[in-house]
């Protein structure tokens, strides 16, 4: 806040600061250079018998003598909100009524003075006591004290004339000035009448000043046996009981000078959170405008790399392009750059300036004297609010569009295009509107890119030639000749869709678009996926105490549990058949075969609760268990290097058994609709291996 403690005059601390009628502060000692004396006038009287024509003239004369000055600051001395206690009729701009006629002045007596503020030009005029009629903005100098005696600052001399003022080594209790020792043995020797006065070092000497200070302002300066205990609205100015009684406030509305302050305080405060809220929201904006400029110098360099990557390629070429677009990148980095500095620069200049204010109005709050803090409660009350008011002019809500890098290379066309060769851009104006801007052309599939692997498809594309781009979607139909669906929408010219039903031809197309619409639709490309699935256990799925080959094609358990395992791939429609080995059987347990949903609990046999269904088996018989219900017992068991099939007929929503190319037993489960993944629940020991891609059993009919 240290900003808000200078003087506008001689730019240094405050120095026992003065209060102006326009709430700006002064060092007394530079309100006193600063005044200037009047030339004496003789009044002017109107001898009208119309007010509003007397008004007329005294206004009229006072631009005339006085066109500097603020007209309603000379006719009314509470305007401002501030008026001289100690000397009531200083200010000299007050309006007098004799007879009938307005004076606009009353007359300018030799020894008058006026005083121009530095920071507004508003103008005040004294009687002959000058700039000490102003009143002591004692809020200031308090929150000035504290701030040297927190900054170890050593307070100057008072009466050093020499530029700049020497150190003070005493303060006199009784003078209430502070000397250096040259200007104490000439100005206050230790003899004579100043020999009883008390000097003391100056911390100490200006802690007992503050306390004799604050105890001579709460007595009214009017009514010397009286405190201050009241508070004049009208006139903006603690008043005495006394006072109260007086013509002067006997008809204003007067409130306690504690409630008073209190409201004051309570309405600062709430300001100020408000404001507080703003300048940390600016704190993070000008974070965020940072990290802007350190993500572009990335993206350029990242930029450069591709260009000069792409231009290797094409040396022969493109040489002579590849420096003018390296150029071009720079170029435009260094335009938001400069955006972009500027911008921090302005956000920064602002909150320095706001979080001075802060700092102020906080130590403000500290003020502990109702006095003191009425004095400036009202000014600080209205920079805050207008500071608070008008910050969406000063500082933006988030950053320009135009500071993000918009470069997209093209190299996608050959030879005989390379002198064409540019970056791509959506235009901006200086705002950071877009401008209108047509829809990209047709984006191009890459057949030789795509392709099909099991249940999943790949799809591959190109951006249109010239368009600016912001996003693509991909559409599948349903692998029968269905309706077209949105399968994917984003940034990349790639994508594999997962998940899809075997030995179907899927059509898929994809388009571009931008903020000014969708392209159109590209050729259409269809990809047959497997006729049969090829497929792993995926250990992701299955318990973590199962362990697996490292092709994933086989499994075991040495727990004593049964821990279930999900292949890799999930079926919601046709024909599937795969099986497994028996590769160790050394126990006598029953390990566990079928299929199951995803969320299947994996920490216990298969088929036991309503996400799976299965077949357990022992060395002489088989059950066949859903949801810990199990039936059908079928005899017939296994052994190391026996096979256990799995049939899913999704066709007939059906799932039957084999053991070593023989039905197991009926149809085991009816009426499965979903996505089912094979699944198995081994333990003790027992190891099993998957084999897939398996062709259905021939006598199919017959199970």
């Amino acid at each position: 806040m240290e900003d808000e403690l200078h003087c506008i005059a001689c730019k240094q601390l405050f120095n026992n600061p003065v209060l102006l009628p326009c709430y700006h502060a002064l060092c007394l000692n530079c309100a006193v250079h600063a005044q200037r004396p009047l030339e004496p006038t003789v009044p002017q009287e109107n001898s009208g018998n119309s007010t509003t024509s007397g008004s007329s003239t005294a206004e009229s004369h006072a631009s005339d003598c006085h066109p500097e000055s603020d007209k309603l600051s000379i006719l009314s001395e509470t305007d401002s909100g501030v008026v001289c206690n100690s000397r009531p009729n200083s200010y000299l701009g007050t309006s007098n009524h004799i007879g009938g006629g307005i004076i606009a002045f009353p007359p300018i007596m030799a020894g008058s003075y006026s005083l121009s503020c530095p920071a507004c030009r508003k103008t005040v005029y004294f009687d002959d006591n000058g700039a000490h009629n102003l009143p002591k903005y004692r809020t200031m100098r308090n929150i000035v004290d504290r701030y040297g005696e927190l900054r170890h600052i050593v307070p100057k001399c008072q009466l050093c004339e020499s530029e700049p003022a020497a150190d003070a080594t005493v303060l006199c209790e009784q003078c209430e000035v502070l000397y250096c020792d040259s200007c104490r043995d000439n100005c206050h020797p230790s003899r004579g009448p100043l020999a009883k006065h008390n000097l003391l070092e100056p911390t100490v000497g200006k802690l007992a000043l503050r306390n004799k200070i604050r105890n001579r302002d709460i007595i009214c300066n009017e009514h010397e046996e009286e405190c201050l205990s009241m508070y004049c609205m009208v006139c903006k100015t603690p008043v005495c009981a006394v006072c109260m009684h007086e013509s002067r406030h006997s008809s204003h509305d007067v409130q306690a000078i504690n409630t008073m302050c209190k409201a004051q305080k309570t309405e600062l405060s709430q300001n100020l959170q408000q404001l507080s809220e703003k300048a940390r929201t600016t704190t993070e904006f000008i974070q965020r405008l940072k990290q802007m400029s350190e993500k572009l110098n990335g993206e350029c360099e990242e930029l450069e790399r591709q260009v000069d990557a792409r231009c290797d390629a094409l040396i022969r070429s493109i040489e002579r392009r590849r420096q003018w677009l390296i150029d071009a990148v720079r170029q435009d980095k260094e335009i938001k750059q400069r955006s972009l500095k500027d911008h921090v620069t302005s956000c920064t200049c602002k909150l320095q300036k706001t979080t001075s204010l802060l700092q102020f109005c906080i130590e403000a709050l500290k003020e502990n004297d109702p006095v003191s803090f009425l004095q400036v409660g009202s000014m600080l009350i209205a920079r805050v609010s207008n500071t608070d008011m008008t910050w969406h002019k000063d500082v933006l809500p988030s950053p320009r569009s135009y500071h993000q890098l918009d470069l997209t290379l093209d190299d996608n066309t050959v030879l005989k295009a390379i002198e064409h060769m540019n970056f791509i851009q959506m235009k901006t104006i200086g705002d950071g509107e877009d401008l209108k801007a047509t829809a990209p052309s047709a984006a191009l599939i890459i057949a030789e890119e795509c392709s099909a692997e099991n249940n999943s498809v790949t799809i591959a594309w190109q951006p249109p030639a010239s368009s600016y781009v912001e996003g693509y979607v991909l559409e599948l139909d349903d692998g029968n000749g269905g309706d077209f669906r949105e399968v994917y929408c984003g940034t990349e010219t790639i994508c594999t869709v997962d998940g899809l039903h075997f030995n179907c031809t899927y059509n898929a197309r994809v388009k571009a678009f931008n903020s000014a619409g969708e392209g159109e639709y590209s050729e259409v490309i269809g990809l047959q996926t497997s006729e049969v699935a090829w497929f792993t256990f995926d250990p992701c799925l299955s318990s973590p105490e199962l362990c697996f080959t490292p092709d994933n094609m086989t499994v075991t358990c040495e727990g004593f549990e049964h821990r279930v395992a999900l292949g890799s791939v999930g079926f919601s429609r046709g024909v599937h058949y795969w099986e497994f080995t028996i590769d160790r059987y050394d126990a006598d347990t029953d390990p566990s075969f079928g299929v199951a949903r995803l969320d299947v609990s994996k920490e216990e046999m298969l088929g036991k609760d309503e996400s799976g269904w299965s077949m357990y088996i022992d060395k002489q018989r088989s059950w066949f268990m859903h949801c810990r219900s199990h039936e059908q017992r079928c005899e017939g068991g296994i052994q190391v290097g026996s096979t256990v099939g799995v049939l899913l007929d999704l066709n007939k929503h059906q799932l039957s058994f084999f053991v070593n190319d023989e039905p197991q037993g009926p149809v085991a489960f009816n009426g499965l609709y979903g996505v089912f993944y094979p699944a198995v629940s081994v333990n003790r020991g027992v190891a099993v291996t998957l084999h897939t891609a398996l062709d259905a059993p021939s006598d199919i009919e017959d199970c």
